[in-house]
């Protein structure tokens, strides 16, 4: 099969058909790293350029990585360290990396829609690599991989996602992505962190994860994403903690082999406990690591590479 995108901007926009393709092409990529020579030439000649509007280590680092694995130039331009703070237009900046010779734009940005306003003005090939509150794809992917990874399916699957749903763009790739795949999606949040739409998403609500940890096979839990919210919507941390924090002691009646996850970075004490983060129910280690093989996937599908002529 053939992916006939110019860009990957949500997992809202993919067909099921879609999803699994990328998964299935990240199988030899992930093979790579185990390789003694761990590149590819697939990517020899493109141009790859992250273009980050907000500070980022883990995915600008796997972004890079990935198309260094492929043998693609990389370039990575910051908007504090580029013509953007002298005013210069988001559609001016896209023209002008075009004009360089880039043929792919990975883009993270603060406001919601700046990566398909960007795909529209450009012929380069456009990824989010994070829009506002909207979606986070390849972190959808990479969180897919992972539990089939390890579940060996996604379909029946019951996931819970933990936290700060309301201002979470991870959250929502994670739905779309899990509800084309057929797994069960339940959200856990204080009520003044859930959007007021999340059921029209197909989903199923909760406000304490004691209600429904019994039954997960998977939890993914968020961060609280202090620079986000615009008005304390908790009374502190130390009680969200309290109450919605996963610690050992909320994991005491869960099953045995449940998938803990965190797309990272973690407020160690806050969302998650140490003892949990460590323990071996954990693979939030993996998740960095098949996210370069996410990735590389996904560059090397945008550029017109097909599943069966992986090198």
């Amino acid at each position: 099969m053939e992916f006939k995108r110019k860009d990957l901007l949500g997992l809202q926009e993919l067909k099921k058909e879609e999803i699994e393709l990328i998964l299935e092409t990240a199988k030899p990529m992930k093979d790579l790293f185990t390789r003694t020579v761990k590149k590819a030439p697939a990517l020899r000649g493109k141009t790859v350029v992250n273009l980050f509007y907000e500070p980022s280590t883990r995915t600008r680092i796997s972004f890079e990585l990935a198309a260094k694995r492929l043998s693609a130039d990389t370039i990575n331009v910051s908007a504090t360290a580029s013509s953007v703070v002298k005013g210069e237009s988001l559609i001016d900046t896209a023209k002008t990396i075009e004009s360089l010779g880039a043929d792919v734009v990975i883009m993270r940005h603060p406001f919601s829609g700046a990566p398909h306003l960007m795909s529209k003005h450009i012929s380069s090939s456009v990824i989010n690599a994070g829009d506002g509150t909207h979606e986070h794809p390849t972190q959808g992917l990479l969180d897919l991989f992972t539990m089939k990874e390890k579940k060996g399916k996604i379909k029946g699957l019951k996931v819970g996602i933990v936290g700060d749903i309301l201002h979470s763009r991870v959250a929502r790739s994670n739905i779309w992505g899990l509800n084309k795949l057929g797994a069960s999606v339940h959200v856990i949040a204080p009520a003044t962190l859930i959007p007021k739409d999340i059921e029209s998403m197909g989903v199923t609500v909760h406000y304490r994860i004691e209600e429904i940890i019994e039954e997960l096979d998977v939890v993914n839990i968020l961060r609280i994403q202090k620079e986000r919210q615009k008005e304390l919507l908790f009374p502190s941390l130390g009680e969200y903690s309290a109450v919605f924090g996963v610690n050992t002691e909320k994991l005491l009646h869960s099953k045995k082999d449940l998938l803990v996850m965190h797309p990272g970075p973690m407020n160690r004490g806050v969302e998650i406990s140490s003892t949990v983060a460590d323990s071996p129910l954990s693979v939030i280690n993996e998740q960095v690591t098949n996210g370069v093989a996410i990735r590389m996937a996904v560059l090397y599908l945008l550029s017109g590479g097909e599943n069966e002529n992986i090198a």
